[in-house]
């Protein structure tokens, strides 16, 4: 079993940034891929980057490549999404998840945090 918690949420202008973070309590965080989706309003929960246990490779949706960047510290237990020049359609719900895959799909992750709001203002 693992615990996620999800910080750094809030509100920000059209291009700044803001900082997420995950901590994760439990099982070993090693042991596992990390992924970040979001979820806006009447949408699909979509993917968004994930992270390999190593730290050796990340992958990235179209829609935030070149702008966000998913990091790990293996010896926090912490997963983390950096995110620059944000556009307001980046405005979501966004969730931290714990898988033994490495993937884009959310039916490959077994552990999701509660999820924080990101709101970006233009």
């Amino acid at each position: 079993q693992v615990q996620l918690v999800e910080s750094g949420g809030g509100l920000v202008q059209a291009g700044g940034s803001l900082r997420l973070s995950c901590a994760a309590y439990g099982r070993t965080f090693s042991s596992y891929a990390m992924g970040w989706f979001r979820q806006a309003p009447g949408k699909e929960r979509e993917f968004a980057a994930a992270i390999r246990r190593s730290s050796l490779s990340s992958y990235y949706a179209d829609s935030v490549k070149g702008r966000f960047t998913i990091s790990r510290d293996n010896a926090k237990n912490t997963v983390y999404l950096q995110m620059n020049s944000m556009k307001p359609e980046d405005t979501a719900v966004y969730y931290c998840a714990a898988g033994e895959s490495f993937s884009t799909a959310t039916y490959q992750y077994d552990y999701w945090g509660q999820g924080t709001q990101v709101t970006v203002s233009s």
